[in-house]
């Protein structure tokens, strides 16, 4: 360190409700090996500011952190990244407060003028956030101040490609967690590669802005080397793996997957442009469920020509290469498949938006799942710096104009700022549209959710994952009283993913927490899934909920429905 103190411990944040960005994952297990002793913080459900101080505070008091690292990809965290940062320097003025990421380093300037917030790390953050924790000067990557006090964003210093990135992957996954909670809410993304090359319209994280905020030019893929190590690191703590990197080959992904055994694993893989069958074939070859999301930019064939044409949207399938594609798909029973849009894309008309209607009916048709949004304002995105030359308006374009939008949504609002179109007539009639797709969309994701129940229903406990744990371990030492902390809860997860937290010995006059389901509640939930141990007619679980439950006919069916429509209990 030569005489520095280093700052550590550390404790990595992402700056939204959820699951974080696997980039703090991946910061975390970098900082580990260089001698750091970093935590994260994966899963924030926190809605309220009361409920953030008081995270916070837990989590402060447990780690001590020197330093705390906030992570601001997505731009519709910015409000959040600031109650983040602001609710920390009250708790520990010394606490040095980090902010990285790409809106981070898209805003650095306006995110400066907050005092709240000591660095702020531009483009890629490994090699900048540990020089921070080593006590460097001069961190490379950082915003720093001119002798007046003025911020000044120097040259890039750290820029990763594909030669200098063999050193990013993950590692100590049985350290970095703060809870079994938290390290359960890991959803298993894997990035086989960094950056984009190409320049939609709509996209604030496009070849433009990764240029200037990250130095990269071109999209890059990592070592074979260094995605076979996240692969060997989290393949026996995660039931499945994500992917969203368009250029990975079949045989990149069969390399990275070298000697490990991935067939009871799902993938979800995010894929645009024509998907090649070899790599459709690998996925379908390699996991025990594929999910895979074809991104085709927009369901009008006319309109998502035109913008490629005009070079502002990426490679897409032609419908005709879509549905071949589709068609394709149906070799491998274990792979479903989702076609995703954009509603409200610029140079729409009536015969587009009939063309959208036909599509997504079709798709449906052919069983597919449909993901269907308007356009939303992103910062840095070409439509929304530009929104009048696609005769378009946004709700929000400046810095200040995004932070006062999310200032004002409630708890637990999602929306975002939106681009409508100028003609009130013609935003009329995308805004019919989408809705109407929209409730098409949903009516067949419900349909292939719908399960049919009656007595004679024989339905059997498909639940791949029941653990228990001390409540103490699952949520964290520092969220539990020790009056409660020994007490057993259960972990049940569904085919899909669905989590359901049983715990049946703690009453919720004790302690209570959102995400579990306790006392009475919960061993009605337990008993339920055990009365399906084997297949069993819904009229006889029925009858042992009467009996083990004291449950009336009514409620017991309630109780079924429920597990069923979270794909615990399946139909045999």
């Amino acid at each position: 360190m030569n005489g520095r103190r280093a700052l550590s411990p550390v404790l990595l944040l992402g700056a939204g409700t959820g699951e974080a960005t696997c980039g703090i994952l991946y910061l975390a297990s970098y900082l580990r090996r260089g001698g750091i002793e970093a935590f994260v913080r994966l899963y924030d459900g926190d809605e309220t500011e009361q409920e953030v101080t008081r995270s916070l505070e837990a989590m402060v008091a447990r780690v001590r952190p020197r330093l705390v690292g906030i992570s601001l990809k997505w731009f519709h965290h910015v409000h959040r990244a600031l109650l983040l940062a602001r609710t920390l320097r009250k708790i520990d003025p010394e606490i040095r407060i980090v902010v990285g990421g790409n809106t981070a380093s898209y805003w650095w300037r306006e995110l400066d003028a907050f005092d709240c917030i000591d660095h702020i790390v531009l483009g890629d953050g490994e090699r900048p956030l540990l020089a921070l924790c080593q006590g460097d000067p001069s961190p490379p990557n950082c915003v720093t101040r001119a002798p007046n006090g003025s911020p000044r964003r120097l040259p890039l210093e750290y820029v990763q490609g594909a030669t200098n990135s063999e050193d990013v992957y993950y590692s100590h996954f049985d350290d970095i967690f703060l809870s079994q909670q938290d390290r359960h809410a890991y959803s298993g993304w894997v990035a086989p590669g960094k950056g984009c090359g190409e320049n939609c319209l709509y996209c604030g994280g496009a070849r433009g802005n990764q240029k200037a905020g990250f130095g990269r030019a071109k999209p890059f893929l990592r070592s074979e080397e260094s995605v076979r190590r996240d692969h060997q690191e989290v393949a026996h703590r995660t039931w499945q793996f994500r992917y969203d990197f368009s250029g990975s080959t079949a045989a990149f992904l069969q390399s990275t997957w070298a000697g490990v055994d991935l067939s009871r694993h799902s993938c979800t893989y995010f894929l645009w442009g024509v998907a090649p069958m070899g790599l459709v074939d690998a996925l379908a070859e390699t996991f025990e469920q594929v999910y895979m999301v074809l991104d085709v930019g927009c369901f009008s064939e006319q309109q998502r020509l035109e913008q490629m044409r005009r070079g502002l949207l990426k490679p897409c399938a032609t419908d005709r290469q879509l549905l071949e594609l589709i068609e394709s798909c149906r070799r491998h029973p274990n792979l479903d498949i989702e076609v995703s849009g954009i509603a409200g894309l610029p140079f729409a008309s009536a015969a587009t938006l009939e063309e959208e209607v036909r599509l997504v009916k079709k798709v449906i048709s052919l069983d597919c799942v449909v993901g269907y949004q308007r356009l939303e304002a992103q910062p840095g995105a070409l439509v929304t710096e530009h929104p009048a030359r696609f005769d378009m308006v946004t709700e929000a374009r400046a810095f200040t104009e995004f932070v006062d939008y999310f200032e004002r949504r409630e708890p637990g609002d999602v929306s975002v700022p939106m681009l409508r179109f100028r003609d009130a007539a013609l935003e009329a009639e995308v805004q019919r549209t989408s809705d109407h797709v929209d409730s098409l969309a949903w009516a067949h994701r419900d349909a292939r959710k719908r399960v049919p129940l009656d007595g004679r229903t024989r339905l059997l406990n498909t639940a791949p994952s029941t653990r228990q744990f001390k409540l103490g371990d699952w949520l964290g030492p520092h969220r539990v009283p020790a009056k409660v902390a020994q007490e057993p809860v259960t972990v049940v997860r569904s085919v899909d993913g669905t989590g359901m937290v049983c715990a049946p010995s703690v009453s919720p006059r004790k302690f209570t927490d959102p995400t579990l389901d306790q006392g009475e509640d919960a061993k009605i939930l337990l008993t339920a899934l055990a009365a399906f141990e084997k297949p069993t007619t819904v009229a006889t679980a029925v009858a042992q909920l009467r009996s083990k439950a004291r449950l009336d006919p009514g409620s017991a069916h309630e109780v079924i429905e429920h597990l069923v429509a979270g794909r615990f209990l399946q139909p045999t």
